[in-house]
């Protein structure tokens, strides 16, 4: 009777559900199943830390509507890449984890490296076990990943013993799965689709909030065509940005404080009520603003607060209809209303006031006039990595977004070391989807500090992605070398460095001499230019281009501390 290797049933059981990308590390006992991946044809990209690779991993799982897989080692492997999990699942990003562990006769005796890895990866996850036998594998990975998938995407978890990674089994005996299918469709109901249409149209100020899930959703056609004949303001989130254009007239990024303050109705179509949205919570909104929320999963409705519509539906259908109601009427909201004028106002003012900012070039440089000469410079199309903290924040409003999903950042959990990941999951969606597009991770020199050796994996992969640290010498804000000196001429250098402290004028773009390969370090804006004119011309390399900007700079005068909300 024939047998079959627990390897290859697992390479099969992740073809049968149509799983392309896998992210590791390779270690004992999982050395094995990455071969086997690559020999069945999967394609598997070794990194240099687990945490970037889970978040490579969900990042493709984003970028495809697939989830990717994160291989990892037993034990510390495992814990390492838990951070990342927790990411994709509070960013609902679908992901599936396989980790290996200790043979199954050496628990509970002092096994190597051995961990509860069930247990400790159920918080994070939608779905965490240990298939028993190997025969039962194929079950676990479809489940896994329809749950993955289904409803609000996040995480699955698979632990897989040494011991059962080096089994085989009959192949008679193998459990037959077909290929998850797609997940269904959540309309909404009816008549609440005329409640939310008849709130929108008595409204005098009215809003619209495009979240996350309206782009995981790819629902950018219909929003767009919503958005033009309703002629509604709208705000994107973060990584809702692009699914309506940021060039859009309809758009009032620059009015965002006004907007969210003074707005007496606001549709949320995927986005949520967190810390992002400041709560839905006064002083940041009123207190008498109604708000129709859209989501596809129930329990988030009226989260945080009392929603005057709540519909549980997915954003496509859900606009489709709307979008059908407020034609019937032929409803426009005019350009003539005082909300407009409002907005145009206030967009105006600020956008002068950036256009100041990113246009002084006097050194050393601040934060908007190198996100505004690398936007010149940029594809309109490219796929955008941001994190850091005023890097993050200040390039969210310079560096514009045309299309949806083409930027990816720190998210609803506000992690930080995400960016070299994401890129690269970007880089390879790109090379297979899209091979001409670019994809420009723009980092903080403290953000780029927890995952930078993934250059080497750029390299390796020959990914041609343009890394851009914008450097103030800090965590938040640096010193100048002077300051720097004196703060720390006297005294032990662990009492007297500051916690926000980075050494001065790192020239992380040396990197790339470890591969002969050419970083830049730029101090004027004439550099920057060339830099990134010359990068661009890169097909099959990454590179570095080093900013040094003023550590002082900041964000423009707020109106509001951040995360300022109600202390009720």
């Amino acid at each position: 009777m024939a047998e079959i290797g627990v390897t290859q049933i697992i390479c099969e059981a992740l073809k049968q559900q149509g799983i392309e990308y896998v992210f590791g590390i390779v270690g004992i006992p999982v050395v094995d199943l990455a071969i086997a991946f690559q020999s069945a044809g999967l394609k598997y990209i070794g990194m240099r830390n687990e945490q970037a690779a889970c978040y490579a991993a969900q990042a493709i799982g984003y970028l495809t509507g697939k989830p990717g897989v994160c291989l990892v080692v037993s034990g510390p492997g495992l814990l390492h890449v838990t951070g990342g999990m927790a990411n994709a699942q509070l960013n609902c990003w679908p992901l599936l984890v396989l980790g290996g562990s200790t043979n199954e006769d050496h628990e509970g005796i002092g096994g190597f490296q051995e961990s509860p890895q069930v247990e400790l990866s159920r918080p994070y996850c939608k779905y965490s076990a240990r298939p028993p036998t190997a025969a039962l594998i194929p079950l676990h990975i479809e489940k896994a990943i329809r749950y993955a998938t289904y409803g609000r995407p996040g995480v699955a978890y698979l632990d897989f013993p040494g011991n059962l990674l080096q089994a085989t089994a009959k192949t008679e005996s193998i459990y037959k799965t077909l290929p998850y299918t797609p997940p269904p469709l959540i309309y909404p109901v009816h008549d609440e689709i005329i409640r939310a249409a008849q709130l929108l149209r008595s409204a005098q100020r009215p809003l619209i909030i495009i979240g996350k899930g309206a782009a995981y959703g790819k629902a950018e056609n219909i929003l767009r065509h919503f958005i033009e004949n309703t002629n509604f303001p709208f705000l994107p989130t973060p990584m809702g940005k692009g699914v309506v254009s940021d060039t859009a007239i309809q758009c009032v990024s620059s009015a965002r404080t006004l907007a969210l303050q003074k707005a007496d109705v606001i549709l949320l179509l995927g986005a949520r009520l967190n810390w992002i949205l400041h709560f839905g919570r006064p002083p940041r909104y009123s207190k008498d603003v109604k708000f129709i929320q859209v989501d596809i999963y129930a329990e988030e409705l009226n989260n945080s607060v009392k929603a005057a519509v709540a519909i549980q539906a997915d954003i496509k259908p859900f606009t489709e209809q709307l979008f059908e109601e407020m034609n019937a009427v032929n409803f426009h909201f005019d350009d003539d209303r005082p909300w407009w004028q409002q907005l145009k106002q206030k967009c105006q003012q600020n956008r002068e006031i950036l256009l100041s900012l990113a246009l002084n070039s006097a050194t050393p440089l601040n934060y908007y006039t190198v996100f505004y000469h690398l936007y010149q410079l940029i594809p309109k199309d490219a796929i955008i990595i941001s994190e850091g903290a005023n890097t993050m924040d200040i390039g969210r409003s310079v560096l514009l977004n045309c299309l949806p999903r083409h930027r990816l950042d720190a998210g609803t959990f506000g992690t930080m070391g995400v960016g070299l990941g994401f890129a690269i999951a970007a880089a390879f969606y790109c090379r297979y989807q899209c091979p001409n597009k670019r994809v420009i991770c723009v980092e903080g020199d403290s953000a780029f500090g927890f995952s930078g050796m993934e250059l080497e994996t750029m390299v390796r992969y020959k990914l041609p992605i343009i890394v851009v640290i914008v450097n103030n010498n800090g965590i938040y804000s640096g010193f100048d070398q002077e300051t720097f000196d004196a703060l720390r001429s006297d005294g032990d250098l662990s009492q007297v460095t500051l916690p926000s402290a980075l050494s001065v004028e790192v020239r992380y773009e040396r990197m790339m001499e470890m591969f002969d390969m050419k970083g830049y370090f730029c101090k004027t804006i004439p550099e920057l230019q060339e830099a990134i004119k010359e990068s661009l011309q890169l097909i099959d390399k990454p590179t570095i281009i080093n900013v040094a900007i003023d550590p002082t700079s900041e964000r423009k005068p707020q109106s509001f501390n951040w995360l300022t909300e109600s202390k009720l």
